[in-house]
């Protein structure tokens, strides 16, 4: 019988889901959040949170943990201990927040933001164009360091010479 055993299987093995988890948590930690299936969300919290709790401790053994569980990433588990946990050191939990975003258009998947409630976010999804509205031209490209630079050319055309009426369209 399963009961009380409240794992999400998320469709993969253990280990793919472990790695996934472990994945997530990392870009949680490098970039403050990340946006994601609102189940795999739901998933990565208790991980995350558990590792924030990991980093109030700030031990050898700690870091350690920490380590195995983020399959060795070492600059997440420093800016684990060092940057997010003194962040969170007087909140007693709730560590991470849940904003749900709609669906996805492709396959209607719920989407999510998590992230780390005392995170200071200051980076905002720039808005994407209108739809309709051309994007803006880019930037010709500069000519290589060694090449001479390109003149205009001269116009066909002559002051002397008066300009030609437009073509008729043809009667339709």
């Amino acid at each position: 019988m399963r009961h009380q055993k409240n794992t999400v299987k998320l469709g993969r093995s253990q280990a793919h889901r472990d790695a996934l988890l472990a994945n997530q948590v990392v870009s949680l930690i490098e970039h403050s959040r990340i946006k994601t299936t609102l189940a795999k969300a739901k998933a990565v919290r208790p991980f995350a949170e558990k590792l924030l709790t990991l980093g109030k401790k700030n031990t050898l053994h700690a870091r350690r943990t920490a380590l195995s569980y983020l399959r060795h990433n070492e600059g997440a588990v420093h800016r684990l201990f060092d940057e997010v946990a003194p962040r969170s050191a007087a909140r007693k939990g709730g560590y991470t927040r849940i904003i749900k975003l709609g669906q996805r258009q492709s396959d209607a998947a719920p989407m999510a933001f998590i992230e780390w409630v005392d995170a200071n976010i200051v980076e905002e999804a720039a808005p994407a164009p209108a739809k309709g509205k051309k994007a803006a031209p880019k930037p010709a490209a500069k000519p290589a360091a060694g090449a001479a630079p390109k003149k205009p050319r001269a116009s066909k055309k002559t002051a002397d010479q008066p300009a030609e009426p437009a073509p008729e369209k043809a009667a339709e």
